[in-house]
């Protein structure tokens, strides 16, 4: 709660304003999911809050941000390889570094050093 506020006071006001909490027991982790990826809270604490008919959930912890996996298409696996003369594995290794860009593996590959 509020530091220095007494909770039975403050359970006390929130009803008079028609307000309600109620902690979700036993939470064991929350996913968020993003199309860059996911935020993971683990553990997590989630608690509940009605007012006026709407409910708010309130989410406690830290989260660790866990990035999505590019899909590599079979079909940009073979483009890689066939223009570089590369197998697919080290293809799709290079897609896989440079995030799916198909021109960048293969400048990548094809890079005089």
């Amino acid at each position: 709660m509020m530091p220095g506020v007494n909770p039975k006071q403050m359970k006390a006001a929130m009803k008079k304003m028609g307000m309600k909490m109620d902690e979700i027991e036993n939470v064991e982790k929350v996913v968020v999911y993003t199309p860059s990826g996911n935020y993971v809270f683990e553990p997590a604490e989630v608690v509940g809050i009605t007012m006026q008919g709407q409910t708010s959930y309130q989410l406690t912890g830290t989260p660790r941000f866990e990035p999505a996996k590019v899909e590599i298409p079979e079909s940009d696996v073979e483009l890689v390889s066939s223009q570089t003369q590369v197998s697919p594995e080290t293809a799709r290794a290079a897609l896989e570094s440079c995030n799916g860009d198909i021109a960048e593996a293969i400048l990548k590959l094809t890079a005089v050093e």
